[in-house]
């Protein structure tokens, strides 16, 4: 396996992309053993990145990954995202990157995925209602 530096993470050129063990496809998130042995094998094959999302289910592959995860967090880069479920009583597929938003959702993707760190945490999707905040201040004045 090759790797690569992205700034202070190094990670395996070929990462695993978990969203289709849980959501999106035909029969995702039927077989959780299998998803939970693909997890292993990537590991065993030295993937060191891991990409999920709190949307991707909504929640169980963050569930999935920190059950698959569980004693052996430390040879992963975990990434995960935010910004597609609003907390505030919206639900999921609403955008919402709001500070009070981002605070509970990394809350909860921390419990979800059974860590006390997460190494890459990013937005899932622009939010056109709260966009750059500097932006918009700064237009305002």
């Amino acid at each position: 396996m090759r790797y690569i530096k992205l700034r202070d993470l190094e990670v395996s050129r070929i990462g695993l992309g978990a969203m289709g063990m849980s959501h999106g496809y035909t029969g995702s998130g039927t077989d959780e053993a299998e998803s939970i042995r693909t997890v292993h094998r990537a590991l065993e094959l030295g993937v060191t990145f891991i990409d999920t999302a709190e949307i991707y289910g909504p929640y169980t592959n963050e569930e999935l990954l920190g059950r698959a995860l569980k004693g052996r967090r430390e040879k992963v880069v975990l990434a995960t995202k935010f910004g597609l479920v609003s907390h505030g009583g919206d639900g999921a597929w609403n955008l919402d990157s709001s500070p009070a938003n981002i605070r509970t959702a990394v809350e909860g993707s921390l419990k979800r995925l059974g860590t006390d760190h997460i190494d890459l945490y990013y937005q899932h999707r622009v939010d056109p209602n709260k966009g750059d905040r500097r932006r918009r201040q700064g237009a305002d004045h």
